[in-house]
């Protein structure tokens, strides 16, 4: 059974705050963590709201059918709401091109803080998720890696430096709505690089 208000989605990825790619045994530990840090018992930490957002992530994730019928829909979802703009929006177009690299930097700060250990995401990933074309992602890659914002590690993707969250943080933090980047049409005030 699904708790999720008619139209509103929520990332149970994020409020358990494990990659997409979390086997089962992690993502028991990490609940187990989180539902002692949040139980409304625990005097220190206890927060209701959170802890039933934790225990209904868990419920979805942990049971391989739910799971696999919210991963569905998470996809979806991510690829409808991270599709920042079309390509005709960025071409020689300098508010289209701070949207890009502030997008570029939440998408691999997200990446990152939901998985430090293998926090880097591909090109081709990226491509997609913008909607901009390979030439305008990599002009952009090289802007950041000049500045020290991004880096390429060891697996071939891109991954966000200290210096990039900072840039970033520095830039507004992440552009967001709910746990998803900025659609088209966001305000051009939040995203300037």
């Amino acid at each position: 059974m699904n708790h999720i208000p008619e139209g509103q989605f929520f990332d149970y990825y994020e409020v358990l705050q494990i990659s997409s790619r979390a086997d089962a045994e992690t993502i028991e530990r990490v609940f187990r963590y989180l539902a002692k840090r949040y139980h409304p018992d625990n005097q220190d930490s206890g927060n209701a709201e959170t802890f039933t957002e934790v225990a209904n992530a868990y419920r979805i994730l942990s049971d391989p059918e739910e799971r696999a019928k919210y991963d569905v829909n998470y996809e979806r979802t991510r690829e409808t709401r991270w599709r920042i703009f079309g390509q005709e929006a960025v071409v020689d177009d300098i508010a289209g091109d701070r949207r890009v690299r502030h997008a570029l930097l939440s998408i691999l700060y997200a990446a990152r803080r939901s998985n430090a250990s293998e926090p880097g995401v591909g090109t081709v990933e990226l491509e997609r998720l913008l909607g901009v074309p390979e030439l305008l992602i990599r002009f952009h890659v090289w802007y950041l890696k000049e500045n020290g914002w991004i880096e390429r590690i060891t697996t071939g993707h891109l991954a966000i430096t200290a210096a990039g969250i900072d840039r970033l943080m520095d830039m507004g933090g992440p552009a967001r709505i709910g746990p998803f980047l900025l659609e088209a049409g966001d305000s051009d005030a939040q995203i300037s690089a």
